[in-house]
């Protein structure tokens, strides 16, 4: 295990994650669909290249949509544990499911457009919508720089 490995699990931790290199990036979504599938204001989540993030106990369960990004959830809890966007190297993981959840705000959060009006996230960086293909470089760029030992304490 590397020295940025860091494990979760769902609420009765029958599936169980690992997270073996730094996350590209950390991220509040406050579209209506994260709103509906955490029964909260907003998802946290932190982007991992998929390479590095691997399911090490029980067997998820495609929810949500299921569409061609997959939502994988707990079949015993239903927690949402993470997320496989279509076409995208990476995994989106539940922050708060690790079990270290990261302390810091999230570095950016997405779709503001349908945020709720009380809610203030802290990010560093805020997009009405998705941020644009061509930012991604450039904001994983900051996020490293930002938090060059990436630790969730």
């Amino acid at each position: 295990m590397s020295e940025h490995c860091i494990e979760g699990g769902c609420r009765c931790n029958r599936v169980r994650i690992r997270i073996a290199v730094p996350p590209l990036l950390t991220m509040a979504c406050h579209c209506s669909g994260c709103q509906r599938m955490t029964g909260s204001a907003f998802s946290l989540s932190s982007a991992v290249p998929g390479d590095g993030f691997s399911v090490i106990q029980g067997t998820p369960a495609i929810g949500a949509l299921h569409g061609p990004t997959q939502h994988y959830f707990c079949p015993h809890c239903m927690s949402w544990v993470f997320t496989r966007p279509q076409n995208i190297g990476f995994v989106s993981v539940r922050s708060t499911l690790l079990d270290e959840p990261p302390r810091q705000p999230p570095f950016m959060e997405t779709m503001t457009c349908e945020k709720l009006p009380w809610v203030n996230t802290l990010a560093t960086h805020s997009f009405e919508h998705w941020p644009p293909p061509d930012s991604f470089e450039r904001l994983v760029h900051e996020f490293a720089e930002r938090y060059p030992a990436w630790n969730p304490q």
